[in-house]
């Protein structure tokens, strides 16, 4: 028993002693089920809609005015021409347009049938599902009101009047989650490869006691970096060209937009999460550390705040600020929109601007660490 204990208060030490295990222990479960707690949610809120009101009467404005509140839908812009609606669902501004047409108003006065037009961004098919049933909903419930309305003002009139909602589907007609989820997936494998390979680049020469030679040379740091690069981008690249295959063949996945501007995209994403794996490489001792810290800080955030499986905008405002750190954010949603959208080099700008500011930074950050080992 006097060995038991002996060996127990041992441990103990050796955890007190050691404060990176103790924050793993700790500190690390209890971060993530603060912020993961926050940021998971499987409810669809504050879907942003454009409205393009041709009718302009007070029943069309009492139409928005029920549509508007509720935390399902924010309000973004009304729009005066129906071709804005185009520039603004091509460039994912919104989730959806709804367009209320001429005669709205005197179709109710009437006791006919009002449409209501719905155009909806199906990129991410679980939003637009969720979105054509609450739009419905509230058609059916608005036009229950018009109708207690018209039965209060005539006993018994010839018709009632009737909302329906009637929605156009945009860019994924069959709502297919794998046209949703493929996109992400990519994002997300080529994340977690590209982060874990490069986070053992500059390790491995440590443990392999090389690195005093690389130390000695006349080598400097961009240059080591650009070397210990290079190899993972070509490998990134062609990993990128097989899932790209292998989603055509098994699910009919189509790439829409350029290949060109796909290429840019994709470079500039290799570029920020290489850089993050160095980076990673430079702050580890083991090769078993800086695999465990890569898929602790790649994986976990690819999944959960990039936007891949739970909407950005359903998480609080200092998560979603969070989630500009997260480099996924920007590729998977650029990459939505280059195969799934045609988009331009305009629409995936700031996307492009975000993986760009984030590669410089790891990599400099990178550097600097190299430059005071070396």
């Amino acid at each position: 028993m006097r060995r038991f204990w002996a060996i127990l208060k041992k441990e103990f030490r050796q955890i007190r002693r050691d404060p990176l295990s103790l924050g793993l222990l700790i500190f690390v479960p209890a971060m993530l089920l603060a912020l993961y707690g926050y940021a998971l949610s499987f409810d669809v809120k504050h879907i942003r809609i454009a409205v393009l009101d041709e009718d302009r009467t007070p029943e069309s404005r009492a139409f928005q005015d029920s549509l508007f509140q509720n935390p399902y839908f924010d309000k973004i812009v009304n729009l005066s021409r129906p071709a804005e609606a185009n520039e603004w669902l091509d460039r994912g501004r919104v989730r959806a347009v709804l367009v209320i047409p001429r005669g709205y108003a005197r179709a109710i006065a009437q006791g006919e049938a009002a449409s209501v037009q719905a155009l909806v961004d199906a990129s991410d098919a679980n939003t637009a599902t969720a979105t054509i049933g609450y739009l419905e909903a509230l058609a059916d419930r608005m036009s229950k009101k018009v109708r207690l309305e018209a039965l209060q003002h005539v006993a018994t009139p010839l018709a009632l009047p009737l909302i329906t909602l009637e929605p156009r589907i945009w860019f994924n007609p069959e709502l297919q989650s794998a046209k949703f989820l493929i996109p992400g997936l990519i994002g997300l494998l080529l994340m977690l490869s590209c982060v874990v390979a490069a986070s053992v680049s500059i390790v491995r020469e440590k443990e392999r006691e090389t690195m005093e030679q690389i130390m000695v040379s006349p080598i400097r740091p961009e240059e080591l970096i650009l070397g210990k690069l290079l190899p993972y981008v070509v490998v990134g690249v062609g990993t990128m060209l097989t899932v790209l295959a292998l989603g055509y063949v098994l699910f009919d996945i189509t790439v829409k937009g350029s290949f060109m501007l796909l290429s840019l995209t994709t470079l500039l994403f290799l570029f920020a999460a290489l850089g993050m794996g160095v980076l990673i490489s430079t702050i580890t001792r083991t090769q078993q550390m800086a695999f465990q810290v890569a898929v602790l800080t790649s994986m976990l955030p690819a999944i959960i705040l990039s936007g891949f499986i739970f909407p950005i905008q359903n998480m609080p405002l200092p998560i979603q600020a969070l989630t500009h750190l997260i480099i996924p954010r920007y590729f998977v949603a650029a990459l939505r929109q280059i195969i799934l959208k045609d988009a331009s080099f305009m629409d995936v700008l700031p996307h492009l601007t975000g993986l760009l500011i984030l590669g410089i930074l790891f990599n400099l950050l990178a550097a600097w660490r190299i430059r005071k080992t070396i």
